[in-house]
């Protein structure tokens, strides 16, 4: 059994597949059954106090977009039962990874999104986010494809506008050159200052950071991962 096409999906060519090895029926059950249930509908007007969206009470409202397989938002989520989250993620397999951890370990202050993050930004109000989290994002790597990148102006201006004051935007990689990107993308817009005190800030993971599948393998081939932390003005 695989999991339905999602239905009219958007795709602004920020992310690559959508779909990887055939889900086992278990993960697909749970695509089916569980999702729909999280899943934010974009079609209403989104509130304009988003702690209306959980399950249980909250006070603010972070936002992770790309969660691969869930690792760090399942964890977050848990750490603060008082703080929504919403987590974004196109790829099916990651999805249903995710999915598969909250049979055992629930999580009523969790949120969903499955399509183009970017849909998801246009929609929330204006400083309404109390956090944005975007950690190992398709690199595209090649210099023709650098425009395809998630960080960039317009982008950020988006993020901007969600964000409250004073709210962090963080960003991981291990992609030199995406880290490089995103520092001179920062640096240059007027709403976001790097909060780097020291030259092994960068290096340092966040607070409790769990690391990834994706981040072991990148240590295991000898690429470095960069962790940084922008405020919003």
């Amino acid at each position: 059994m695989s999991a339905p096409d999602h239905p009219q999906r958007s795709r602004e060519a920020f992310f690559g597949r959508l779909k990887g090895p055939r889900l086992r029926p278990r993960q697909a059950e749970l695509v089916e059954s569980v999702l729909p249930r999280l899943r934010l509908d974009l079609a209403e007007p989104a509130p304009t106090d988003l702690n209306q969206l959980f399950a249980a009470p909250v006070e603010a409202v972070r936002l992770e977009i790309g969660f691969g397989g869930g690792e760090h938002l399942h964890q977050e989520s848990g750490r603060f039962p008082h703080t929504g989250f919403i987590g974004v993620e196109p790829f099916v397999n990651g999805m249903a990874k995710l999915l598969g951890r909250l049979p055992e370990a629930p999580r009523p202050n969790l949120r969903l999104y499955d399509d183009d993050a970017t849909r998801l930004l246009d929609w929330l109000p204006e400083a309404s986010l109390a956090g944005i989290d975007l950690f190992y994002p398709d690199p595209w790597p090649k210099k023709k494809h650098f425009k395809r990148r998630f960080v960039s102006v317009r982008n950020l201006d988006r993020m901007a506008r969600v964000l409250k004051p004073g709210a962090l935007f963080r960003f991981a990689s291990d992609i030199d050159t995406y880290v490089d990107w995103t520092l001179h993308h920062c640096r240059d817009h007027p709403e976001f200052a790097w909060t780097a005190r020291r030259a092994a800030d960068w290096h340092t993971p966040f607070e409790a950071w769990p690391g990834t599948r994706y981040e072991a393998k990148a240590i295991r081939e000898g690429r470095r991962p960069a962790y940084l932390t922008f405020q919003r003005r």
